[in-house]
């Protein structure tokens, strides 16, 4: 019995969100982690790679204690400050979206180990949309139809919505959307 109590006494807990990280494109973006373990620490040490699907995890960098050893193909992008875990990405970029894996260790008498995966997705704002009408002269009387094309050159999750006085437009013997 004293056994198992001194392994759950002694064990690494590792907190992440456990819900997707979203951040904007070119903004930076803070991966927020929490560990906490009780037992006598002679060396920490942590570690960050990403894994994007279909693709072998990439080291991005990790630390001991409170020197921090980066890749040096990311080392302006991504940053650490030990002894605290969390990682700082800046810029965010589209290519950045995928899984993020943090693993602590934790060296004392013995080796205390673990390790979560964080989710993000990258989002790019919505440019202003632009307007066109067919026939360009935007004149109909009495007779004919005229068509409303919206588009937007940039963003992610667009969601179109046509209003008319400030009241939503719904599909009707008057108004078609596609």
């Amino acid at each position: 019995f004293f056994h198992f109590y001194a392994g759950i006494c002694s064990a690494l807990k590792l907190t992440v969100p456990s819900h997707t990280i979203h951040g904007i494109e070119g903004q930076p973006l803070h991966l927020s982690v929490d560990y906490n373990f009780n037992a006598t620490a002679s060396e920490i040490q942590i570690i960050w790679l990403f894994e994007r699907s279909q693709s072998n995890p990439k080291y991005l960098l990790g630390s001991v204690n409170q020197r921090v050893v980066p890749d040096l193909e990311y080392q302006h992008k991504f940053s650490l400050t030990p002894p605290n875990a969390s990682l700082r990405i800046n810029p965010l970029h589209l290519s950045d979206e995928g899984n993020y894996i943090v693993k602590v260790n934790v060296r004392g008498n013995g080796t205390l180990a673990a390790s979560q995966k964080i989710q993000v997705a990258v989002d790019v704002p919505v440019s202003k949309p632009t307007v066109h009408t067919e026939p360009s002269s935007g004149v109909v009387e009495y007779v004919g139809n005229i068509t409303l094309k919206c588009t937007v050159d940039k963003g992610t999750r667009v969601a179109y919505q046509w209003m008319k006085n400030g009241k939503r437009l719904h599909a009707g013997p008057n108004y078609t959307f596609s």
